[in-house]
């Protein structure tokens, strides 16, 4: 027979209360012992948590001077105040060369000591490998501490670029047309060129920019092919000698806007390094323009420089100057900014002498920029040599990036 479960509930509700009277209550006094016996956990368990939180708070405080601490120092916590960057180029060169070549791979590392000090560093891979009887080297190029004095004035000390022409302290494959170097700037101002010493740089009446800079010198070789040369006088500080230094200065015009017009002076007492009887002073004056308008650029410069002594006129290098115009084109495509150039070049490192010397070259290509960090180069290169040397087209192409 089943059972209703209405039957059920009420079989159950009815033993409820019989059960119910059957457990023991506790008394007064009991219920008050339990009450106080409560009320003495929570006390403790609140002063556990107290501790706890202090514990907590005083581990926070180690840390953050901790961290603090070893930030300035330049130790754990470094890399909130650290930088990296850095910029490569490869290159393909026809005509007699034939050749192709991961020209230069840089690293950066700045480091931001704090709002006044900062340190710049520049390490770079030349043709890929260095080493005995290998094409290539690795180069500091620069190290160097750059104090803040005010907000106009600026110092720097160390190993740093030398403030001459246009090229020699910004050269990142973006910011030129060409695949190579204008010659001006690698043949008449040795670019890239460092030296140590200390310099000064600032700004004033909201349209100039200055820098002056002492530091060490050029050692130019006095006999050889490569007497009194320029570009080979480099030392690259390098256990460099110094007997003696030199002097550079350089002014900015910066008026309006998308032109700036600049000179360069340098002066050197003796670029021999005291390797004669005689002084050979040096004297390098340069000028640039650098215009962008629209669509429309333009860049010029002119380098000159004048050697003191019989013994660079004897070789015809008393004399070593050049120049360059480059207009250029711009414009915008889906796919990035595409510039067109031609440059018209002539320089000559043996300027005082009496034979024909001078290279006359002209360049014209395209830069197409599918970022504004990376650059597709392709130009041709028309080199008109002196009667001792070789004419020469070269097609040149290249691929270069900066970060």
């Amino acid at each position: 027979m089943l059972v209703s479960p209405k039957i059920l509930w009420f079989l159950a509700l009815g033993f409820l209360p019989s059960t119910l009277l059957a457990i023991p209550m506790p008394s007064q006094e009991e219920m008050w012992k339990m009450l106080q016996a409560q009320q003495q956990e929570i006390q403790e368990l609140k002063k556990q948590l107290k501790k706890t939180d202090e514990k907590a708070e005083a581990a926070v405080e180690v840390a953050d001077s901790h961290t603090s601490t070893n930030t300035a120092d330049g130790a754990p916590g470094w890399w909130k105040n650290t930088q990296l960057g850095g910029y490569g180029e490869l290159h393909y060169n026809g005509g007699d060369k034939d050749r192709v070549d991961f020209h230069r791979f840089v690293v950066m590392v700045n480091h931001q000591f704090n709002d006044d000090i900062r340190l710049y560093s520049e390490v770079e891979l030349e043709h890929s490998l260095s080493g005995d009887d290998e094409p290539g080297e690795v180069e500091l190029e620069q190290a160097f501490i750059e104090f803040n004095l005010n907000e106009s004035l600026r110092a720097k000390t160390g190993l740093f670029l030398v403030p001459v022409g246009m090229l020699n302290e910004r050269h990142e494959p973006t910011t030129f047309f060409g695949v190579e170097r204008n010659p001006i700037e690698s043949n008449i101002i040795p670019t890239t060129w460092w030296e140590a010493g200390a310099a000064l740089s600032g700004e004033f009446a909201d349209q100039f920019q200055y820098d002056i800079a002492l530091h060490s010198g050029l050692e130019t070789p006095i006999e050889g092919d490569s007497a009194f040369n320029i570009r080979s006088g480099r030392q690259k500080v390098a256990n460099a000698t110094a007997k003696d230094g030199a002097v550079t200065g350089r002014i900015n015009w910066n008026g309006v806007s998308g032109v700036s017009v600049g000179g360069s002076v340098q002066y050197q007492n003796d670029i021999t390094q005291s390797s004669l009887s005689e002084d050979i002073s040096a004297l390098l004056l340069s000028t640039h323009t650098d215009i962008r308008k629209g669509p429309v650029g333009f860049r010029a410069m002119y380098a000159h420089w004048d050697l003191d002594g019989d013994a660079p006129s004897l070789v015809g290098r008393d004399t070593q100057d050049g120049w360059f115009v480059e207009p250029s084109y711009f414009f915008d495509t889906d796919a990035g900014e595409i510039g067109l150039f031609g440059r018209y070049n002539r320089y000559d490192n043996q300027g005082g002498s009496s034979m024909d010397t001078e290279y006359e070259q002209f360049d014209v290509g395209l830069n197409f920029w599918p970022h504004p960090n990376v650059v597709l180069k392709a130009d041709m290169a028309f080199v008109n040599a002196p009667s001792s040397g070789n004419d020469d087209e070269i097609l040149n192409l290249g691929v270069g990036f900066h970060y």
